[in-house]
């Protein structure tokens, strides 16, 4: 047998299958004996941390990289090479949020059926395949098609690993767990920066291709070669793995339904598409979320002109690659630290507004001073303090909107694939002819920025006010059970 086959056949056992696996009926008295945050939860939560969190990672990393790459490949020679405008550029980045939006909630209802172990890294291997095709291009017209395709791509990963974490992690785990996910952008970033010095100065004209066209073929190579990998490690739902025990299975069911949060391919079963999408439409915190994340992502259409906002301030070529390093060192940390900070105080919709806060505060020292240092330090902060906002908000989304599985998957991917359409406009607001201040640009965000500082407290208010009501815990418990014992993975008592 081939080590290919081996590998697949051990993945697959680590699926359920009828009548497999039996345990003592002791099983039982967990559905009574669930206290949160003892040593047995303690330890299953360590052992789903050390089988998902890297997976996600690695993988949400080159995704990151190949999506704002063009940033680093602009600077690097794309923009001289093709004659690219100022409107030609934000038209390549416009037909990928285009794409991306309109396939988000597709993806997200498919992939609460299928295996997400295989739907997410199938995703990586494609989108790789096609970054590495803008290598390729000869104009700006074939550039900009290859990236609506890898929008189209793209589209489903950010809000799957969004739902897919959901399906897994309590309210208050959410957030911290989905920060270390979203570091990649930060991590990527920044080693997008570090990249593209180091190619575009040393693989310039090798073997009589450009630097920026290598920068796209290695970091699209590198993102197929990935999801060949990660499929085999990842986990699909709770209650179809065989890599936990059937106490572990159950108390993942036990933890989830304590928050009120259905349990993806659980007992509970399924409602249809149609259903989700009609209880997301009516439902007005869905729309809330929409316009906090729409504010928030518009915000963030700042990291693709990073390299230009850099330059503007002095500093070109390799040197301005560089340059770009701290400011995503500075989201790596903000990330982290909001983030965790939120779970830990379990005050989310506090941190929302204290970053937002802080990221206002900056950007109005940033448009206001001419020193170009001082520029380029509250940059950095004000940089880092809008990038600890999109994972807060779309990790507060299941944790109002958590019942049944299915609406919980539309819900983010709507918030999600709405909340990007701002990068539509966003990425107009950055035209050369602001050089070197981009006083509307920074304008306009921290404008932004402020909104959702208020509108957190509002959304805080209203969702305290107006709870959503969440199924009985005890009846989702002992429903799992009977659906374990059913298909032979629990005794009867």
């Amino acid at each position: 047998m081939s080590a290919a086959s081996e590998n697949e056949t051990q993945k697959n056992n680590e699926e359920w299958h009828e009548g497999e696996d039996t345990v003592d009926p002791a099983i039982l008295e967990l559905a009574a004996q669930y206290v949160p945050g003892s040593d047995a939860e303690k330890a299953l939560v360590r052992k789903i941390d050390k089988r998902i969190i890297p997976c996600i990672w690695g993988l949400y990393t080159l995704s990151y990289l190949d999506r704002a790459n063009i940033g680093n490949a602009k600077t690097g020679g794309l923009q001289k090479e093709f004659g690219l405008t100022s409107t030609q550029y934000s038209i390549c980045l416009l037909v990928f949020f285009i794409s991306y939006v309109l396939f988000e909630i597709p993806s997200n209802l498919f992939i609460a059926r299928v295996r997400p172990s295989l739907y997410l890294s199938g995703l990586c291997v494609l989108w790789g395949a096609i970054a590495a095709c803008m290598g390729a291009t000869n104009n700006y017209q074939q550039l900009a098609a290859v990236r609506f395709i890898l929008g189209v791509i793209e589209a489903g990963f950010a809000p799957g690993v969004a739902f897919y974490l959901s399906s897994w992690y309590r309210r208050y785990e959410l957030a911290s767990r989905f920060s270390l996910y979203y570091t990649a952008t930060a991590v990527s970033g920044a080693f997008s920066g570090l990249l593209a010095g180091l190619i575009t100065r040393h693989l310039d004209g090798a073997r009589g291709i450009a630097g920026w066209r290598w920068l796209f073929i290695i970091e699209g190579c590198g993102s197929s070669t990935l999801g060949l990998f990660t499929w085999y490690f990842m986990p699909d739902w709770p209650s179809t793995t065989r890599f936990l025990s059937g106490e572990e299975r159950v108390l993942a069911a036990q933890r989830l339904a304590f928050d009120g949060v259905a349990s993806t391919a659980g007992a509970q079963g399924h409602i249809g598409h149609l259903q989700a999408i009609k209880m997301v439409v009516v439902d007005w915190r869905s729309w809330m979320f929409v316009v906090l994340y729409m504010l928030c992502t518009g915000a963030q259409t700042i990291q693709y002109f990073v390299p230009t906002l850099v330059a503007s301030l002095g500093w070109t070529g390799y040197l301005g690659q560089y340059r770009t390093i701290p400011v995503y060192a500075s989201a790596f940390t903000f990330i982290l630290t909001f983030c965790w900070g939120a779970d830990y105080f379990k005050k989310k919709p506090q941190a929302i507004s204290l970053a937002a806060t802080i990221a206002a505060i900056c950007f109005i020292i940033v448009t206001t001073v001419r020193h170009h240092m001082v520029q380029y330090v509250f940059l950095i902060f004000a940089f880092g303090a809008v990038y600890a906002l999109p994972p807060l908000i779309l990790t507060w989304v299941p944790n109002v909107i958590g019942f049944p599985a299915e609406k919980r998957a539309v819900a983010i991917a709507l918030v999600n694939g709405l909340g990007n359409s701002a990068s539509i406009y966003g990425v107009f607001l950055w035209p050369s002819k602001d050089a070197p201040r981009y006083i509307p640009g920074f304008s306009a965000t921290t404008v932004w920025v402020a909104l959702v500082a208020i509108l957190a407290q509002v959304m805080a208010y209203l969702v305290n006010k107006y709870p959503v009501e969440a199924p009985d815990a005890d009846k989702v418990v002992m429903n799992e059970i009977e659906n374990q014992r059913a298909k032979g993975r629990l005794q009867a008592v």
